[in-house]
């Protein structure tokens, strides 16, 4: 079986209403362009505000909530599986970076919680979210099994291992990353190892990967967008530039058991070794 995946792109605004809007839109120009299943960027809401320390949180709401139903009704209306990117989700009084999941007739299937939260300079989401407390979670869609995991939990192996274990056929990595002003690349360019990484996590679990980014400048931050679909072989199928819109890409996802009942990438396992994992 083929599934058509579509790769969102977005400079965001000021305006919150106004990045919804266009979410909403390219969502439909994917569907438009023969997308079976659409993934946005992290924080696709607003600008990224984890750039800086201490401010407002631009938008924040319940999942599910108002937001969610309106990309149920689009999801329904499209035909169209949506990958929601991330937004800041809040229940009581934490905040969590939520990618959430709608199928092509409209359901809402589930949230996944960002697990691993960055605290480093002009990416400061430890400070603004709690990290999730979900679990890895595989979505079973019309299309297909889909595993979300979000930007910073690309850099642990673990995360994909566990979707591939469970099932998942398409592994969605919704991003928000980029070079910073005044911090120089001295461990080697930030976005061949991005890409670098998520080959990794395609070969070694023999499962395709979808990867959306932002783009555009915000403050220190030059998002740098390079959206990616890699088959389960490592292979880039598509690679976006940095600028905004629908890049659209096809996987066979009859290719990823063959690659594993040839190399036995998990058939030959050995957790009874792995212990030390947990210590």
């Amino acid at each position: 079986m083929r599934v058509r995946v579509a790769l969102i792109q977005m400079k965001m605004a000021d305006d919150v209403s106004r990045n919804i809007e266009r979410s909403l839109s390219l969502l439909s120009e994917a569907r438009a362009l023969g997308a079976d299943i659409a993934c946005l960027p992290e924080l696709f809401v607003s600008k990224y505000f984890p750039a800086s320390l201490g401010v407002a949180v631009p938008y924040s709401g319940e999942v599910p909530g108002e937001l969610v139903k309106r990309f149920c009704g689009l999801a329904e209306r499209l035909g169209l599986v949506i990958v929601a990117g991330s937004i800041p989700e809040v229940s009581g009084s934490a905040l969590y970076n939520t990618s959430f999941v709608v199928d092509s007739d409209g359901r809402y299937l589930g949230r996944y919680r960002k697990m691993h939260l960055p605290d480093d300079e002009c990416f400061w989401e430890a400070h603004y979210f709690k990290p999730g407390d979900l679990g890895y979670q595989v979505f079973n869609t019309s299309k297909c099994r889909v595993g979300v995991l979000i930007c910073f939990d690309q850099w642990f192996p673990e995360p994909a291992r566990i979707l591939a274990l469970k099932g998942a056929e398409i592994i969605f990595y919704p991003s928000a990353i980029g070079y910073v002003s005044g911090i120089s690349l001295d461990e080697g360019d930030w976005g061949e190892a991005w890409e670098a990484v998520h080959r990794g996590h395609a070969i070694s679990n023999a499962v395709p990967v979808a990867v959306t980014n932002r783009i555009g400048r915000e403050g220190r931050v030059e998002f740098w967008g390079r959206s990616l679909l890699i088959d389960a072989f490592g292979r880039v199928l598509v690679r976006a530039e940095q600028e905004e819109g629908v890049f659209l890409g096809e996987v066979d996802l009859g290719f990823g058991p063959r690659v594993r009942e040839g190399w036995g990438f998990l058939s030959r396992r050995r957790p009874d070794t792995y212990g030390e994992l947990l210590r």
